[in-house]
């Protein structure tokens, strides 16, 4: 018979408290105990999820926090199940995006919130198989909490640890599902094929959903969809992760409600604001908008899409004012070619003709004699082609990086490459695009 370390449901916390999510980290970064977890929260509803879960996701108006920010309970509702038909679903936690740590947080520090919402996901959908995909490095800690709650019997069906490939595509749907199903590393499936909520994990119908919403999803089953949406706006309900860089000396990771100012929630004021060129939302694959911008924007998506950008994975990274901006758009998208699906011509040919041209810009701009629209023209050849959208994004990043920072394009296009590129750079590349970059400089 199961045990448990609760006898009575915990009473709902304070639904305009902030954080949410974060409550209960540690001081010192250690992952917080499914004793002192169900201290907190109580047990999850996990045993009588149904179609009642579904309808609070509704009523909440929870969207997903992975980067594509539809709606939860629409995804949900679109995975076929039954008596003959038991779905797969899966909590991604790949978070191959380098400038993104809230996944790794969640998963290190505050484990079972993510696995109450997946375990809930499971029962709600009656899966047969429920699977956490995460970072090599993460998959023991993981493994730890899911023997926890073994221990006491807590998850309707056992929740298995999978390896996520160390790529930035790794966390696509798609590329999730080739993974598990043994048949491809990390390589999305090109754009048309039957979706996933139909044919996925072993022809399963298949839900894939970030760990950050099953955190939420955690929270919402146990205390309701009016709780969720007592802070964010009508529109935009309830709170989100991000990491933010460049603001101070670390990188951190923040709650905060949606429809927040964005300057208040990074503490910026204007005089603040002048210390920074520029800044990136959504990550890699997002866009870039000048500081002005960013001091009147609202965190939320509708408006920050206006923008032409994304809010993403929650990535916001100021770059600050002594570094070249184009130095490290370059490496960036040196990178991002290097973490190409390798399946299309755009991917293939498009994203290296377009680093290489990024880079002359940085480094060689008297390539650019007469102005740089062959850089808008790959752009062009790229955007919209590509088997999977990995290109699409670079060639956000790029044509967004061109408009923000048009002085110092201006200025490279004059002077010639300028005194503050920096090695090995301000936003995170992993690998060897580092020594690429190295040698690009030195041309």
């Amino acid at each position: 018979m199961r045990t448990s370390v609760r006898t009575s449901p915990a009473p709902a916390p304070a639904a305009t408290a902030v954080p949410r999510l974060l409550a209960g980290l540690t001081s010192d970064g250690s992952a917080v105990s499914l004793e002192e977890h169900l201290g907190r929260w109580g047990d999850a509803p996990v045993r009588s999820a149904g179609a009642d879960l579904v309808d609070k996701l509704d009523a909440s108006g929870l969207v997903g926090h992975g980067g594509a920010w539809f709606p939860v309970a629409t995804k949900w509702a679109s995975i076929r199940h039954g008596r003959f038909t038991r779905p797969v679903v899966v909590g991604n936690g790949a978070e191959g995006e380098p400038a993104s740590g809230k996944d790794a947080l969640l998963l290190t520090q505050l484990p079972h919130l993510v696995l109450d919402g997946l375990s809930l996901a499971g029962a709600a959908l009656g899966a047969s198989q429920v699977v956490i995909y995460v970072p090599g490095r993460l998959a023991r800690r993981v493994g730890q909490a899911i023997e926890a709650r073994r221990h006491l019997r807590i998850d309707p069906v056992d929740i298995e640890v999978v390896t996520a490939p160390d790529r930035f595509i790794a966390g696509q749907e798609s590329a999730v599902v080739n993974v598990l199903n043994g048949r491809r590393v990390a390589v999305p499936t090109f754009i048309g094929i039957e979706p996933i909520r139909e044919r996925g994990v072993n022809n399963r119908p298949t839900l894939v959903q970030n760990v950050e919403t099953l955190a939420h999803v955690a929270l919402i089953a146990r205390f309701g969809p009016d709780w969720y949406r007592a802070l964010g706006t009508q529109r935009s309900p309830g709170t989100m992760l991000m990491t933010v860089s460049g603001r101070w000396s670390v990188p951190v990771v923040m709650e905060a409600p949606l429809e927040s100012p964005l300057r208040e929630v990074l503490g910026l004021t204007h005089r603040d604001a002048q210390n920074f060129s520029g800044a990136l939302l959504g990550g890699y694959g997002g866009g870039w908008i000048t500081m002005s911008t960013l001091m009147d924007l609202p965190l939320a998506e509708d408006a920050v899409r206006r923008q032409g950008s994304s809010l993403g994975a929650g990535v916001i990274a100021l770059l600050p004012g002594d570094v070249c901006p184009l130095a490290e758009v370059a490496r960036v998208v040196r990178y991002m070619e290097q973490q190409g699906a390798g399946q299309c011509g755009p991917c293939v040919n498009g994203l290296a003709g377009l680093a290489e041209m990024v880079e002359a810009l940085a480094f060689r701009p008297g390539a650019f004699r007469h102005g740089i629209q062959p850089i808008l023209d790959v752009c062009d050849l790229v955007d919209g082609r590509g088997a999977c959208r990995h290109p699409d994004g670079v060639t956000r990043f790029v044509r967004s990086a061109l408009s923000v920072f048009q002085d110092e394009v201006a200025t490279h296009l004059h002077l010639g490459p300028c005194r503050l590129t920096s090695s090995p750079g301000v936003l995170p590349c992993p690998g060897r695009v580092v020594q690429a970059f190295a040698e690009a400089a030195r041309w």
